[in-house]
Order: C-alpha cells, then sequence, then structure tokens
C-alpha cells in the first residue's frame, strides 16, 4: 500500500482536506466552500467554524475511496494564518481539533503549520517548477485575507518567511469582493469578475496606484470603482477597471521587491491569483511562475505537501 500524508487547512471560507504521497503527488484535494448570504461581503469567524465542523465529515467521508489504499503515516493541519506573532483566526480551530483527532485515532503523527506556507507549497507544487525550493524566492500571497510580499527561504521542515511589503488597508480580495457585490454579484466575486472583465470592449481608465517600498493602498481604489459603476452601469468595463488596477499594483510591488533582490524568483499564489488576466499581465512582465487555479486558492495540497516533507525530515 501506498504511504499516505494528509492535510487539513480550514480558511475563513473553504473548508479543504489533501492526500499526498511519498513520491509527492497530490492525489487527492479536495474542498468544500462556506456559504455567504447574498449580498454579504463575508464571514463573521463564528458562523466560519461552524460551517467548516459542518463540512469536516463530509470530506472525510470522500477521502476514504483514496485512502482506503493507503497507508496514512502523518497528519499536517493549518493553525494560523502565518508564522508571526499573534497570527491567529478561529476559524483553525475546527481542522485543528479534526487533525487531531483523527492523528489520535490512526496513531500517527500531528504537524502544524501557517496557512501561508501550506498556500505558498501548493502554489510551487502547481507552478511546473520545483527548483524554487532549492533557493530563495519572492512570493506574493494575494487573497481576501492577504496581500503580502514575501522573501522565502525554503528549509528542510518548512519554509522560513520574512514578509517585506503588503496592504496598509483592504485587501485584494477585498476590493475585488467589495465592488463585486456592490454590482450585485455573488460572493466571492472573483470568477464572474473575470468573465465580464474579457467582455470588456471600452477604454479602461487609468488607475491610481498608491505603492511605496512594497506597501500598497486599496481603499481608495474601491471607492473610485464604485462611483464609477454608478456613473456608468457598466459591470464589465468596472471589472476590468478593478482588475487593472490590482495588476497595476501588484507590478508596482514587484518592482520594489526586485529593486531590493535583483533577479529574484517569483511566485504568485493566493486565490485572486489564479486569476487568468492577472497572470497574463504579470506573467509578461516577469519571469515569474503561477500555480494552477485548483492550487492557487484556499486548499489543503500544500499542507500535505509540507506534512510529507516534515515527517521525512523527523
Amino acid at each position: 500500500m501506498k504511504k499516505a500524508y494528509i492535510g487539513i487547512d480550514t480558511s475563513n471560507y473553504t473548508t479543504s482536506l489533501a492526500v499526498a504521497t511519498a513520491d509527492g503527488e497530490v492525489i487527492a484535494n479536495l474542498k468544500a466552500p462556506l456559504p455567504v448570504k447574498e449580498g454579504e461581503r463575508g464571514l463573521r469567524q463564528s458562523d466560519a467554524v461552524f460551517s467548516h465542523v459542518r463540512n469536516l465529515p463530509g470530506l472525510m467521508e470522500r477521502a476514504e475511496a483514496v485512502l482506503r489504499d493507503c497507508t496514512p503515516m502523518a497528519i499536517g493541519v493549518s493553525v494560523r494564518p502565518r508564522d508571526a506573532e499573534g497570527s491567529y483566526m478561529p476559524c483553525f480551530l475546527a481542522g485543528q481539533a479534526a487533525a487531531s483527532s483523527m492523528a489520535a485515532a490512526l496513531h500517527i503523527p500531528l504537524y502544524t503549520f501557517s496557512h501561508q506556507n501550506g498556500h505558498v507549497m501548493a502554489a510551487a507544487y502547481s507552478s511546473g517548477s520545483r527548483a524554487l525550493l532549492s533557493a530563495p524566492f519572492g512570493a506574493f500571497h494575494v487573497s481576501g485575507g492577504t496581500t503580502e510580499v514575501l522573501y522565502v527561504v525554503p528549509e528542510e521542515r518548512d519554509f522560513r518567511i520574512e514578509m517585506i511589503g503588503e496592504t496598509a488597508d483592504i485587501n485584494a480580495g477585498q476590493l475585488i469582493d467589495r465592488v463585486g457585490v456592490h454590482m450585485g454579484l455573488a460572493f466571492p466575486c472573483g470568477m464572474e469578475m473575470e468573465r465580464l472583465a474579457e467582455t470588456n470592449d471600452k477604454k479602461i481608465p487609468k488607475p491610481r496606484i498608491h505603492v511605496k517600498d512594497c506597501v500598497c493602498n486599496l481603499s481608495g481604489a474601491e471607492n473610485l470603482a464604485v462611483k464609477l459603476y454608478n456613473d456608468t452601469n457598466d459591470a464589465a468595463l468596472v471589472s476590468a477597471y478593478v482588475l487593472e488596477t490590482v495588476g497595476e499594483t501588484l507590478s508596482k510591488m514587484t518592482d520594489d521587491l526586485l529593486t531590493r533582490y535583483p533577479g529574484l524568483p517569483l511566485l504568485y499564489a493566493g486565490g485572486v491569483m489564479s486569476n487568468r488576466i492577472l497572470q497574463k499581465k504579470l506573467g509578461a512582465r516577469f519571469h515569474a511562475y503561477f500555480s494552477e487555479p485548483q492550487f492557487s486558492a484556499d486548499n489543503a495540497a500544500g499542507i500535505a505537501l509540507l506534512t510529507k516533507q516534515r515527517h521525512e525530515q523527523t
């Protein structure tokens, strides 16, 4: 039977469970989105925890079909947003409880990681360049809860990550979702906004970018996008404008990073970076790696792969 490593991640919007084999292949990447009421722009932590508790048994049942031909060696779980003092969100408690119970029942080791490190590993796995894991690289973690520029040093058991830059107000995913909800789109709005932007045939207003030393401001862009929609009632144009704003902001943050670390390999991770418009824009400017959508949005695949790595080095 194949050796298997299980990963669990309970982010604020997705319950996920993944299985990786001893040769580093992800053979299961299972997800269940958390429900968000129509017109709402997010979830309270109490609602997220409740939804994870409801979702986890179903994911366990789906994973059973994969694990019946495997020998589980270890289980890993994300227990905090990132590796920093005070980094905490209650939603990760649900996954930690499930992983602890499973590890005890199966008599296998339990390893804990940050949600961010799992994102970086999943993106590196999916990018097609495992060489990224052999030397320092720059990573962008861009989602509804995070817009950060990272200096990543791969180590035997995990990543050592230094935050180089971030948003000073709202995150890129928040900008997309807030404007999308204002236009009547269903939350989360990224996929629909991408579809709308691709249909736009009008000239996109020039975005006003606010970036200094890898730190960005995006709240002003929200106000401008809302005004543009109120003036035009054109969801396609506004969607294109918002994505152009995010793309130009990330481009300037990337320029700032490369000024500090010339020639640094680049990896873009996080749910926002599953957007093909953003990938095309950034890929045309920089020699960069991107994750496939299923490994870019919230997932447990990186946690499963980090679990394998940690177990082998223990």
